[in-house]
């Protein structure tokens, strides 16, 4: 199983992103001590050359790594009909300790990578690198997680035996199921269907108050990440349920099968994409008033803003157009 093809790809390109992780550290170090813009010597001039390669390296690691995610569980998924009792990557996943583990590392590695994306984006446009220390000191602490995500990942797949029993996702996301998630099934379907509409209705409100009057950066960062829990809670508790015409299976992993038209990649992608473009809008906020990047990051801002929204609206539509037209019909 380990020389699946697939398996192999994510192995190299973890391994790949490491390395670059790891060699973009060893330069962010001596750039967070010694980096000063007006100075002319020797060091300096190296630091601005190898920043410049660096920072080309990482957009290609860190684009990796937005993609290693949803290979991961597209792997996973794939891999159900090797084990018994699993029908998806639900079942995958919980083979051994590993598996969940990784999912859970490289979704936060996910969310920090799309941030650094958008620091570098706005370093590379000021005339003097103002937030080179910024986005050095963020891939610090995003390094140990890289390291994780791969040690995690690779003991995930290297201990996959194809002949033991695993759990279905039905026994999983249930309220019988193992750890919180039982916790999380408790929460009533049509109250958290009406705080999921509520949340998007708030999170709108504030998105179209930055827009037109670039001010709550921070208010509208902060809904963003919080309409992305709710999101996570609500598709696994009362929109998933839509989808499967079943009140009792709420398996967030089944809707990325071809059953269901793969719709679960668009829903996850807009959700991903518009938390990481809403909480950028508030990542850049304390930069503004940088004289280099004054004319650069409000217009950046307000794109990042538009596109949380747009891609909010589309993942919003997909629940609603589900919710509508499914013959399942909740009551309580």
């Amino acid at each position: 199983m380990i020389f699946h093809p697939i398996i192999i790809a994510l192995y190299v390109s973890s391994v790949l992103i490491t390395f670059m992780v790891l060699y973009a550290c060893f330069y962010g170090i001596q750039i967070l001590r010694s980096w000063d813009i007006g100075s002319g010597s020797e060091l300096q001039l190296v630091l601005e050359r190898k920043t410049y390669l660096i920072s080309t390296l990482l957009i290609y690691a860190f684009g990796c790594e937005l993609l290693s995610l949803f290979l991961y569980v597209f792997t996973a998924d794939h891999l159900h009909t090797f084990f018994t009792g699993a029908m998806c990557a639900a079942g995958s996943l919980y083979a051994n300790a590993y598996g969940y583990p990784a999912l859970v590392v490289k979704i936060i590695n996910f969310l920090f990578a799309g941030l650094w994306l958008i620091l570098n984006y706005a370093d590379n446009r000021g005339y003097d690198y103002p937030l080179i220390k910024k986005k050095y000191l963020l891939l610090l602490v995003l390094a140990p997680l890289v390291i994780m995500e791969t040690i995690l990942q690779a003991n995930y797949f290297l201990n996959l035996k194809p002949n033991i029993i695993t759990s279905c996702c039905g026994s999983l996301f249930s309220t019988e199921g193992p750890g919180v998630m039982s916790e999380i099934l408790l929460l009533p379907e049509i109250p958290m269907t009406v705080g999921f509409y509520c949340t998007l209705v708030l999170f709108a409100f504030s998105g179209v108050y930055y827009v037109l009057r670039g001010k709550g950066a921070y208010l509208f960062a902060a809904a963003s990440a919080l309409t992305f829990l709710i999101s996570i809670l609500s598709v696994i508790t009362c929109i998933s349920v839509y989808f499967y015409e079943l009140p009792t299976h709420h398996c967030p992993f089944c809707i990325l099968q071809g059953e269901y038209g793969y719709i679960g990649y668009p829903l996850y992608l807009t959700l991903f994409g518009g938390t990481i473009a809403g909480i950028g809008v508030g990542t850049l906020a304390p930069f503004r008033r940088i004289p280099s990047l004054a004319e650069i990051i409000p217009p950046l801002q307000r794109k990042l803003a538009l596109a949380s929204l747009i891609l909010f609206l589309i993942f919003g539509a997909i629940a609603t157009h589900r919710i509508l037209v499914s013959g399942l019909v909740l009551r309580g």
